[in-house]
């Protein structure tokens, strides 16, 4: 290695005797799994309509009422939630026809996700209101 190699250039060379990259310095093009997650499941619509699923099964009118989402808002995240992986959509063709709306394998999966938020919540956030007063 040259002596005029930056900092940025030494850390980025630096690898173990097995290949793998040394900690601290991740390829430039290897995606962050936690950015990942959050740009799929992040939003503030998203993660309620995520989250309310986590109860069961709800029908289009159902699941509008209970996240208070516009029906528009809501038809577009079910849309996106879909072609991610994380919803199904039912349609009952009997008379009334209906459209419900369920978690995949994936979807649900988020449960102990959703939990371990509920606890940090039930900790952290009481503390900074009372800290507030």
């Amino acid at each position: 290695m040259s002596s005029d190699s930056t900092p940025l250039e030494v850390e980025r060379a630096d690898t173990s005797t097995d290949g793998d990259v040394a900690v601290g310095s991740e390829p430039e093009d290897s995606p962050c799994p936690v950015i990942d997650s959050i740009e799929q499941i992040g939003s503030q619509w998203r993660l309620a309509v995520l989250h309310e699923l986590q109860k069961g099964e709800y029908r289009f009118n159902e699941l509008k009422r209970a996240t208070d989402a516009n029906a528009r808002t809501l038809s577009r995240v079910l849309e996106d939630l879909g072609e991610l992986g994380f919803v199904d959509r039912r349609i009952e063709e009997d008379a009334p026809i209906a459209t419900y709306y369920s978690l995949t394998p994936k979807g649900r999966s988020l449960e102990p996700v959703f939990d371990e938020i509920e606890c940090w919540a039930g900790s952290w956030l009481e503390e900074s209101t009372s800290e507030d007063e």
